[in-house]
C-alpha cells in the first residue's frame, strides 16, 4: 500500500525555536505539497466539521462514513490479468461518487482498503486527502454545505486485496482460473472501489470494465454496451435501482452466456408488467452441470412473485464461477453468484434474496437474519409447494434435532438468538439461517396462512429498495397482526424465538 504524507505537524510547538519567516516558508511548502494533483494527499480537515469515519455498526464499527448519502457511483475500471513478469492482476480505476451532504462538511471519509490513490477531486477541483487504514479522508477546498450535491472523483490503481473474514471465509478480490471474481459481503467491496461501504447507504451504479479481448466482464444490472478496440473489450453495466455496495460484483473470465426474456407476473397489482431480461454467465467447466438448474430460473421467479410480490429489479440471472478457496454463494443484485453448479434449493435461496436482502436491505449487520431467515424459509416453502416436506415438517425436524446428519450441526441451531449474533464471526451461523426461518414459521402459526403470506408480501413492498432493521420488522408484524389476526399473540415469538437464549419450550 502506498500512503500519502502524514498530516501537517503541530507547528505551534516550533514557534519558540524557529524564526517566523522560516516557519512561514516551511508551512507554505507543506501546504502546497499536500494540495493534491501532483504528489498525493494530506490534510485531514482538522478545525473543520468532519463526517464520521465509521457508522458504528455493531460488528464493523469502522465500516461506512457519516455526513453524506451516496446516490450514484460511476466506476470505470481497466483489468489486466497476470502475465510474464507480472505475477498479480492489475486494476486501474476511476470512481465518480455523487452524494448529498447531510451536514456541513469540511472533510469526509471514503472506505478504500489497499490500492494506490493517484488523485482526488471534488466538483472538478483538486482536493487534499490522506490515508489511514481503510479510511481515505478528503478535504475539499471551501467545504460543503448541508444539502449540497457533490461529485468526488478518485483515480487509483493496484492489485486489490483478498480479505479473510472473521468467520474464516474469503471475499474481496478473488482470483479464478482465467480471471477474477469480486464479492463484497460484508466488507469486500472496499478492496476494488472507494465508497460508503455500509449496507445502509444504497445507490445506483454505472460500471464499465475494460479487459483483454477474449475475456468477458459481467456485473450487476443490464449490459448497456459491448465494444472491442485494439485488443481490449469494454463492457458497460447499469444498475438503476438502489444497491448496497456489498451486493456489487464484477466477474472477469471466459463464460458461456445465456440471454433471454421471461414474462413478469402482475400479482393482481398491475406491477411488474412486461418482460424481464435474464443474463446468465457460466464458467465453461461448469456449464454442463449447471444447465438444468439454471434453466429453471423463469419457474423460480414466477413462483417467488406469487409468494413475495412483484420481482423488485429490472433484470435477473446468475454467474457461475470457481474462485480459489471460496465455496459460498452470494445474492449479488440481479445476478447471484454460485461457486460451481448450483442445486435447486440454493437457486431458490439466492433468488429469494432479491426481495429479502437486496431490495429490503438491513440497516446494519446485526439484522442479517432478515436476509437469511427469509431466504431459508423460501427454501422450505418451495419444498412444501413442490412435493417435498412441509414447512411444519422441516420445523419439527430442526426442533427435534433430526434435520442435519451431524449432531453438532443440529445443536448449533440453538447457539444464540437470531437477532443477537455474539460477534462478527457468527453473523452467518446456523441460528441466523435456520432459527431465523423458524421465527417466520412461528409467525405463520400465530396469524394463519392467509395473513402470513400477506404480511411477508407487504413487508417486501413497504421497504422496497430501502433499509430496515429487526425493530422495524417486529413493529410492522405487530401492526399488521392487530388488523389481520387480532387474536394472535406475537410476544412469545419475539421473546422465545427471536431474542430468547437456548431452545424454546416444546411448541
Amino acid at each position: 500500500m502506498v500512503s500519502c504524507p502524514h498530516r501537517i505537524p503541530d507547528v505551534s510547538r516550533s514557534v519558540p525555536v524557529v524564526p517566523p519567516a522560516l516557519l512561514a516558508a516551511a508551512l507554505a511548502l507543506t501546504l502546497t505539497s499536500c494540495a493534491g494533483g501532483g504528489g498525493g494527499g494530506g490534510g485531514d480537515g482538522e478545525g473543520t466539521r468532519k463526517g464520521a469515519a465509521g457508522l458504528r455498526d455493531p460488528y464493523f464499527p469502522k465500516l461506512g462514513n457519516g455526513g453524506y448519502d451516496v446516490t450514484h457511483y460511476t466506476l470505470t475500471l481497466g483489468y489486466t490479468p497476470p502475465s510474464g513478469t507480472a505475477t498479480a492482476a492489475h486494476l486501474r480505476g476511476t470512481a465518480v461518487i455523487t452524494a448529498r451532504a447531510t451536514r456541513d462538511l469540511g472533510a469526509f471519509n471514503l472506505d478504500l482498503r489497499g490500492m494506490d490513490v493517484a488523485s482526488v477531486a471534488v466538483e472538478g477541483a483538486a482536493a487534499r486527502w490522506k490515508r489511514a487504514g481503510q479510511e481515505l479522508t478528503v478535504t475539499p477546498g471551501g467545504g460543503l454545505d448541508e444539502g449540497e450535491t457533490f461529485r468526488t472523483t478518485v483515480r487509483y490503481s493496484g492489485t486489490p486485496e483478498t480479505i479473510t473474514d472473521p468467520d474464516g471465509s474469503q471475499e474481496g478480490w478473488l482470483p479464478t482460473a482465467d480471471g477474477v471474481l469480486a464479492l463484497g459481503e460484508p466488507t469486500g467491496s472496499m478492496t476494488w472501489f472507494p465508497g460508503n461501504h455500509h449496507p445502509s447507504d444504497k445507490a445506483a451504479y454505472d460500471i464499465t470494465v475494460t479487459v483483454p479481448e477474449g475475456l468477458r466482464a459481467v456485473s450487476n444490472g443490464e449490459l448497456t454496451s459491448e465494444t472491442v478496440d485494439g485488443g481490449r473489450a469494454t463492457y458497460s453495466w447499469r444498475v438503476v435501482e438502489p444497491m448496497a455496495s456489498y451486493l456489487a460484483t464484477i466477474a472477469v473470465g471466459r463464460y458461456e452466456i445465456g440471454r433471454y426474456e421471461i414474462g413478469r407476473s402482475t400479482v393482481g397489482r398491475g406491477e411488474g408488467k412486461g418482460r424481464l431480461p435474464v443474463y446468465v454467465a457460466v464458467d465453461p467447466t461448469q456449464a454442463e452441470d449447471s444447465r438444468a438448474v439454471l434453466g429453471r430460473i423463469p419457474e423460480v421467479v414466477a413462483w417467488a412473485e406469487g409468494k413475495f410480490g412483484p420481482y423488485p429489479f429490472s433484470s435477473t440471472g446468475a454467474i457461475v464461477e470457481r474462485p480459489q478457496d471460496v465455496a459460498y454463494a452470494l445474492e449479488t443484485q440481479n445476478r447471484p453468484v454460485f461457486p460451481g453448479a448450483p442445486g435447486l434449493p440454493l437457486l431458490v435461496h439466492e433468488l429469494a434474496h432479491q426481495w429479502y436482502g437486496d431490495s429490503v436491505t438491513p440497516k446494519s449487520w446485526r439484522d442479517m437474519w432478515l436476509n437469511e431467515g427469509f431466504a431459508t424459509y423460501a427454501e422450505w416453502l418451495w419444498e412444501e409447494d413442490h412435493g417435498g416436506d412441509s414447512a411444519q415438517e422441516t420445523f419439527d425436524a430442526l426442533y427435534d434435532g433430526d434435520h442435519f446428519r451431524d449432531a453438532e450441526a443440529n445443536e448449533a441451531v440453538w447457539d444464540f438468538p437470531p437477532a443477537k449474533p455474539p460477534s462478527a464471526a457468527r453473523i452467518s451461523d446456523s441460528p441466523v439461517y435456520e432459527r431465523g426461518a423458524m421465527v417466520l414459521h412461528k409467525i405463520r402459526q400465530a396469524v394463519g396462512d392467509a395473513a402470513f403470506f400477506e404480511l411477508i408480501r407487504g413487508w417486501a413492498a413497504a421497504h422496497r429498495h430501502g433499509n430496515a432493521d429487526t425493530a422495524d420488522f417486529t413493529a410492522y408484524a405487530e401492526k399488521f397482526a392487530a388488523k389481520a389476526a387480532p387474536d394472535a399473540d406475537l410476544t412469545p415469538v419475539w421473546e422465545d424465538w427471536l431474542y430468547g437464549e437456548g431452545r424454546p419450550p416444546k411448541p
